[in-house]
């Protein structure tokens, strides 16, 4: 069985950055297509989003319509924004000599993708992502999501989730798309615990998912997404789920980030 995540979101997510805190370096823009906004801290106006430009904690994304951004984090780890999605790095603590990590975020909007590195599978239940409407506790896994109407448009074609009442701005769908207990080429399993209303449900299966349909209402699930809803999300993120659960998107293969970046940093996550 695998072990329940530790019960550390609600600190995670409510965290309150400082100004130091703000200006901490934490990754870089891998890949950006079409109209991807954000703040800096060497350009703190919003401005348009270019690849190898510097993320930093308390940053805020934007991505417009028929747009995509990929960010890889000093440790490795990647997360992806499909169209009309917002997304904020809260937290990041990050030690190479360990090869551990703990990743926060918060996602207003849209549609996400969040792939861990195994520097977080060094650091299991400490790190997290939050929607409007739910926290969602990560260990060494890759996790999809949707938050608003396209969140509703999938849950949508999904039979058995009973009577609910959707929320256009916070409702979430929360897929855990791998690995699982049975993961391969020595990847390390993982799972998520959706948390909402209270509730907390694990989901240590790939393939299955949790809907909330707003805010204080429980969460439904887990249940198995069908292969239109899943094949649905992997559209909204540009991605191909059909070429390998595990591999990073088309897009970032077709921008490769400068490696100088992190040879840079490494051992020094705070450099401006």
């Amino acid at each position: 069985m695998i072990r329940r995540l530790t019960p550390i979101m609600a600190g995670l997510m409510a965290a309150t950055l400082s100004p130091q805190a703000a200006a901490q370096t934490v990754g870089v823009n891998a890949a950006v297509l079409n109209d991807v906004n954000m703040t800096t801290q060497a350009n703190p106006r919003r401005h348009r989003a270019v690849v190898k430009e510097r993320v930093s904690l308390g940053n805020a994304i934007d991505t417009g319509r028929a747009s995509r951004l990929q960010v890889m984090l000093l440790d490795r780890t990647i997360f992806s924004l499909g169209s009309n999605s917002r997304i904020t790095v809260d937290r990041f603590i990050y030690d190479p000599n360990r090869r551990a990590s703990a990743v926060g975020l918060s996602v207003a909007r849209g549609t996400f993708r969040f792939m861990s590195s195994k520097a977080l599978h060094a650091n299991p239940g400490q790190s997290g992502i939050s929607t409007p409407v739910a926290t969602i506790g990560v260990r060494g896994t890759i996790v999809e999501g949707a938050i608003g109407p396209d969140a509703i448009r999938i849950a949508a074609r999904e039979a058995g989730l009973g009577n609910y009442t959707a929320d256009p701005e916070t409702a979430s769908l929360i897929l855990l798309r791998g690995p699982g207990p049975a993961a391969e080429r020595g990847e390390t399993p993982g799972a998520i615990d959706v948390s909402a209303a209270g509730v907390t449900v694990p989901v240590e299966q790939p393939g299955y998912a949790v809907f909330i349909p707003g805010a204080n209402q429980r969460p439904i699930g887990p249940f198995l997404l069908s292969a239109r809803g899943s094949a649905l999300l992997s559209t909204l993120l540009g991605t191909d789920s059909r070429r390998g659960r595990f591999d990073e998107n088309d897009l970032l293969r077709r921008n490769p980030i400068n490696d100088q970046f992190f040879e840079n940093d490494r051992g020094s996550p705070n450099r401006q």
